[in-house]
Parts: structure tokens; sequence; C-alpha cells
């Protein structure tokens, strides 16, 4: 076996694994592995100014390529940093190596300065250790690796001591092996589905990312047009089914409940979710949401969501696109001709409800209501227009997120990314990740101003390396999200909220002049008439640039207190 200083078998060992990029931020603890860097110009080092932007950055990498990326920060402190953003990339599964700097061991018995024992106070990873001897870090390094790439994929955290990077042993460099995840779930239980699902008469299809990371999208849509099945994504934070196809509805989110979401789950006689998680909920309510005689089935290669809120009829443990399509062959074998003509009723029903929601859509976007203000339905449709035909749209556009959905088409898994897990900040170091995978394709960033500013150093990233990605300002003013919250946390107590520390008034964010101090050129956008040129003149810049549109942010109180006043308890 070769012998060499651990900081050159670590470079080593990400070569091997086929690493390019390392995404980080740097403190002296990092110092063995950024000299290492040096001597290895083919594994470029793209600097964030601060680690969360970095594991932004990385999470965006490794969903765009589908293979674990490599992020690097700064010990304790730093990796406290990067944990807002590692919450999403473990709550969406992400596959990522996270790693950081450790105070050298012969110091920890001594509490030096930031030194801690991290490696078992970072709860958003699938593994986590702290690597104690040279001759261990490949070892280390090719489990990370494939920990990290192993459905259900996550990220994943090392501890690498500064001592350990110093010291020289004899190492064996070798990749981790290709892994083969395609596991099927059990033949009979999926016999036993497809029998429930043949006799369904309301179906409904529910879909997690886990579809678009397993490549089962097309499988879905053969299971969605046998069944007839109403189709929602769970969180449409990745293409799990083309949105513009007849039968896709949408997200169903249970964050608060609604009269809305009620209505569309309460005929329901089958559910069948694929790789999500069932209605997960921000506000608590005692009602039950699934209808009393809904029955579940849920096919995931993630074992811990299936029966996690409610109980299953049929769980499934397994790959997505394998499991779907031995349902569809299935389903063909159970479904008789009058099921068949049943679900064929169905989807030319629900494809009318469909054409019907989007003409009142693009109905609402052509309106102005008398006010001067720029919708967000305005906003997006005028963005559709001008998009070109191969553009990856990066969304953190929070409220502003139904619009664009309903104004643009997503057809192909990698056509749209949006962030997941709930930690704002994502939108501007992802969408440099997305593009950096893909040079190939032009990416739009559609991001809200006040999570913009959760991680807006990532515009200097842009600049410093020229990545060439567009970013679209969703200004409403202030916190819109929180002023919902609110107004439904206040229904039925007749009282109006002045909405304390939600809004940016009397001092507005001009994302246009920020980005211009870090040498982006923006661009703000107050009138309707200015969406349009200002778009193409985005579009065709040749670097990153920004468009920042100042939309209304009305909140609309009374129709979100109807909404939830039937779970709203009694304050």
């Amino acid at each position: 076996m070769p012998r060499m200083k651990g900081k050159q078998a670590v470079m080593e060992m990400l070569k091997a694994e086929g690493v390019t990029t390392v995404f980080g931020n740097p403190g002296t603890t990092e110092t063995p592995l950024i000299d290492a860097l040096q001597d290895h110009p083919e594994v470029r080092y793209i600097l964030a100014l601060q680690e969360a932007s970095a594991v932004g950055m990385a999470d965006g990498y490794a969903r765009a390529t589908g293979r674990p990326a490599f992020c690097n920060v700064h010990i304790t402190v730093g990796v406290a940093n990067a944990m807002s953003l590692l919450h999403n990339a473990y709550k969406g599964g992400t596959p990522l190596v996270l790693t950081a700097g450790q105070s050298d061991t012969h110091l920890l018995i001594q509490e030096p300065l930031i030194g801690s024992d991290q490696a078992r106070h970072v709860p958003f990873a699938k593994w986590s250790a702290e690597v104690l001897h040279a001759r261990e870090l490949p070892m280390a390094l090719r489990r990370a690796f494939r920990v990290a790439g192993t459905p259900p994929t996550g990220p994943v955290f090392l501890s690498l001591p500064w001592n350990v990077l110093d010291e020289e042993d004899e190492v064996e460099i070798a990749p981790s092996s290709p892994i083969y995840p395609r596991v099927r779930p059990d033949a009979e239980a999926v016999e036993k589905a497809a029998a429930l699902l043949a006799r369904a008469r309301h179906p409904l299809l529910l879909l997690g990312d886990r579809v678009a990371q397993a490549g089962a999208v097309e499988e879905a849509v053969e299971v969605a047009e046998l069944l007839g099945a109403r189709v929602y994504a769970s969180a449409y934070s990745e293409v799990n089914f083309p949105n513009a196809h007849p039968q896709s509805l949408g997200g169903l989110t249970a964050s608060w409940a609604s009269r809305s979401l009620q209505e569309a789950l309460a005929p329901v006689d089958v559910l069948l979710v694929v790789g999500a998680d069932i209605l997960t909920m921000f506000a608590y309510t005692a009602q039950r949401l699934l209808g009393p005689k809904t029955r579940i089935v849920h096919l995931d290669s993630q074992p811990r969501d299936i029966e996690k809120r409610y109980a299953t009829e049929v769980g499934m443990v397994g790959d997505p696109k394998a499991g779907l399509g031995d349902l569809a062959s299935a389903l063909r074998q159970a479904m008789d001709g009058e099921a068949r003509e049943e679900a064929k009723s169905r989807r030319e029903a629900i494809g009318r409800e469909k054409a019907r929601r989007q003409a009142a859509f693009q109905q609402r976007a052509r309106e102005t209501g008398g006010s001067p203000r720029i919708s967000p339905e305005r906003m997006m449709v005028e963005l559709a227009t001008v998009l070109p035909a191969d553009a990856i749209v990066v969304s953190e556009a929070i409220t502003s997120t139904g619009a664009l959905l309903a104004a643009m088409e997503f057809r192909r898994p990698g056509d749209y990314y949006a962030g997941r897990g709930g930690s704002l900040g994502w939108g501007i170091p992802g969408a440099l990740g997305v593009k950096l995978a893909r040079p190939d394709r032009p990416v739009v960033a559609v991001v809200a101003d006040g999570t913009s500013m959760y991680s807006i150093q990532g515009l200097w990233t842009a600049a410093r390396y020229n990545i060439p990605v567009k970013y679209v300002i969703c200004n409403n003013g202030g916190y819109r999200i929180l002023k919902q919250g609110m107004a439904m946390y206040l229904t039925g107590t007749g009282r109006e909220s002045q909405y304390v520390g939600m809004g940016f008034d009397p001092l507005p964010l001009n994302l246009a002049r920020i980005a211009e101090a870090f040498n982006v050129p923006g661009t703000r956008v107050e009138r309707r008439e200015e969406l349009r040129p200002a778009y193409e003149k985005l579009l065709s810049a040749s670097g990153p640039a920004l468009v920042d549109v100042v939309i209304d942010g009305t909140v609309p109180v009374q129709a979100l207190q109807e909404g939830y006043r039937p779970f709203a308890p009694e304050r």
C-alpha cells in the first residue's frame, strides 16, 4: 500500500470517487486540507462566504448530478452555521458528504478554542464519525460516499482532526463500489395493492421526491393513467410528475389544515403514496384530514415514512421505479373492462377540472383589479413567456410558488428544483450548485426577498466564479408567509394583526442595489410594462444577473381564515 499523509489520502480518495468540485468556507483547522488542494488543480474549490451557502451549493450540485457532493466547513461553529441547510439535505434525502476540521486530538482533553465533540452533535446525518488515524481516512471516506449515495440517500458527516490530516501512514486508496438499489417490493404485497387499487372509485396518487430520485416518473405516469387517479405532489420540489399532465393537480401540503385540503381528501377511497411522507404538518390539528374510510397503499425506499402517521393497508419497502413498474403490470391484470372504463371517465373529468383551473389562473394573471401593483401571477406568466425551452428553474419563491408552478411547465426530472425541509436560504446557493452541475443549460432562480437575505453572500460567489445564474426576486416587502400564518392563527378571535416583525417598511429591501454591491448586475422592476424588457435583458446577460420585481404582498386574511376556521382552536 502507498504511504502518504492524511491530507493527501483525502485528495486521492476524492479523485477516486470522481469528485471534481469541493464547496467550502475554511477556517484554521482546515489548513492541511486547503494546503493539499493547492497540489490538485483538477479539483476546483468553490468558496462560499458563509457555511450554509456552501452546503446549499453542494445540495444543488448533488441533486443535479445525482451523485454525492463534497463540502468542507470549519470546526464546531462552522458546522453550526451549516446545520440549517444540512437539515434540508437530510429531510430531502440529498446525497452529500459534509466534513469539518477538528482540533488536534492531543488538545481535545483541554477543551480547546471552539473544539467540541462535534461528530456526536450533528443530528441531520445518516452517519456521523470522527477519524482518529490517517490510515482510517480512505475507509471513512469510502463509507461516507457509500452511505450518502445508497437509497434512501442523505447527508453524512466526518470530523477530520488537524493532526490526523498531517499524519503519515500506509493507506488503501480505493473508491466505493457501484451499488444496485433496485430492490423490488414483495410480490404478494404488490398483488394485494393492485387488487385494492383496481376496485377504487376515487383513487388519489401522492408523490414525493424519491420518485424523481429513483428515475420513476414514467412509471408514475403509467400507474396514474391506468387508475385515472388525481395526482398531487407532497411538495413539488422536484419533477416527480409532469405538472402539465392533465391529471396533475399541484401540491398537497398540510402545513396548515384547510377546507380545500379536506375537500380534496374526503372522497378518496384509496390513497397511493410513493416516495413521500403523508401530509407533513406544521400547525397541529386534532381532526383527521383523511376520510374515515380511506385505505392507504404506501411504496417507499424509506421505511420510516411508511405508517408514520396513518394506519396503512399495504406497506411496501422497495425502489419506487421497480415497485411502480411491478404495480403497473399487476394493475393491467387486475382491472377488468368496467374498471378501465371508469378510469377513462375519471381521467377525462380530471382533465376538464385541470383546464378550468388553468383558465382561471390565466384570467387572474391578466386582471389588475385597478391596482398598479404587479401580482405574483402576472410576474410568473411574463417570465414563462421568455424562458428558454431548456431552462432549469430553481425556486425558493415561498408564497409565490403556486403562481410559478401554474405558469410554467416542467415535464422531466431535472427541469425544476425547489427548496425542501423548511430552512430558508437555499435558493441563491442552490442555484449555483445546479448551474455548476449543468453548465450546458440556462439556470433561472426565482427567490423571495426575505429568504434571499439568509444567503445573500452567494451573489459574491456567483460573481467571483462567473457562474451565470439568472436571479428573479419576488419582492413583496416582508415575510408574507408569516403574515399568512398570523392571519390563520387569529381565526375566530376578531383580532387584527399589525404583523410585528414581519415586514420591511419603512426600509424595504432593494435587491438590485445589493446585487450591484456584489458585482452582479441588478435591475429593479416596479411596473407591469417593465417586466418583459427586464426579463429579456436578464436572460441575455453573459454572467450572473438579477431582476428585483416589486410585487403585491397583500394577505387575503378573510379567505385564509375561512379556510382554516373548521380547524382553528379557541384562543
